[in-house]
């Protein structure tokens, strides 16, 4: 009798586990509302043939069965913190898009072409990607020269309008008159001053960049604190010590800080150029829409744009928070 007690009390134990599992309920509701857009979608019948209706539900359906099993895989005390943040968008996304489906196609209460059905933008990503991907890959390389020569640019003279009295002198004046003005104003003088489109381009983004950039790299380079330089003149430190190994490390969540609001400065530069003068890239593919009347392809566009540039930001924020991370958990933006 005692030999036999221990493997019951184990079975005891795993059954007490097995009873006690509950699912992840919000992905269960998440998965439920997923797949009553998808039942939506099919079965409601849409006031104009639209391809890819059936396609769509199906796509949906998939999804409901991917977040229904993560819901049971987990469970509610196993699910990943990240994943179960997401649970309350991971319920309104498929609410808003079944709502989308009914004001459009299945009542037309946004009227179109304006208002394009989800199936709509999802046959434009099947049957113009080559287009889509084509306009991206412009946009990029017209983003990025522009942007990290700004970016270099405006860091070296911070550093040294911060620095330097006699090139405050000079620069700062300059730096205030010019800084302010809108990069798109000088599209006129952009275009005729360079020999092509994408030079011309170039300089507007790396002017839209090094402005934050140069402002705030010198505001962070004048805002460390003196006992710093003091402490490292006390050891023996060069002048170039001073400023690679004080200031500038000091200065580096302000110099962010510009790149932040550069890279948003350059995304508008970059899409009126493209508008204006540049006959690539997703500006342009906007332009092409618009005059087309072809708004399918105009909101898919914003879609691309929207994920391309949100994903700059975000490799924006990872480089920071490793090149910061020695300040992790001070500075927070």
């Amino acid at each position: 009798m005692n030999s036999l007690s221990p493997a019951i009390h184990i079975e005891q134990i795993a059954g007490t586990r097995a009873t006690s599992f509950a699912p992840w309920r919000s992905g269960l509701i998440a998965a439920l509302a997923w797949l009553a857009s998808a039942t939506v979608t099919a079965f409601w019948p849409d006031l104009q043939p639209l391809a890819h209706t059936i396609l769509l539900a199906q796509l949906l359906s998939a999804i409901a069965v991917v977040i229904g099993g993560a819901a049971l895989l987990f469970g509610e005390a196993n699910c990943p913190p990240r994943l179960r943040n997401l649970g309350r968008w991971l319920i309104a996304i498929p609410v808003a898009l079944a709502a989308w489906e009914v004001f459009t196609a299945k009542t037309a209460l946004l009227p179109l072409p304006f208002f394009p059905a989800p199936q709509a933008i999802l046959e434009v990503y099947l049957d113009d990607t080559a287009r889509l991907a084509e306009s991206a890959a412009r946009s990029l390389i017209l983003l990025l020269p522009g942007y990290l020569i700004g970016g270099v640019t405006g860091f070296i003279i911070g550093v040294s309008i911060g620095w330097s009295r006699a090139i405050s002198y000079w620069a700062h004046p300059i730096l205030r008159f010019v800084g302010p003005l809108p990069a798109t104003a000088w599209l006129p003088i952009a275009f005729f001053a360079f020999p092509g489109s994408m030079s011309a381009v170039t300089f507007l983004i790396a002017l839209s960049t090094g402005f934050p950039v140069a402002v705030l790299t010198s505001s962070g380079i004048g805002s460390v604190n003196s006992h710093y330089y003091d402490i490292a003149r006390t050891l023996g430190a060069s002048r170039l010590f001073l400023i690679t190994r004080v200031a500038i490390p000091a200065a580096l969540p302000h110099v962010f800080v510009g790149l932040f609001m550069g890279l948003g400065a350059s995304f508008a530069v970059l899409i009126v150029a493209e508008m204006m003068g540049v006959k690539a890239g997703l500006g342009w593919y906007l332009q092409w829409a618009q005059g087309w009347a072809a708004y399918a392809n105009f909101y898919a566009a914003l879609i691309v744009m929207s994920l391309l540039f949100s994903s700059a930001i975000r490799i924006l924020f990872a480089v920071r928070d490793h090149v910061l991370a020695w300040q992790k958990g001070i500075v927070r933006w």
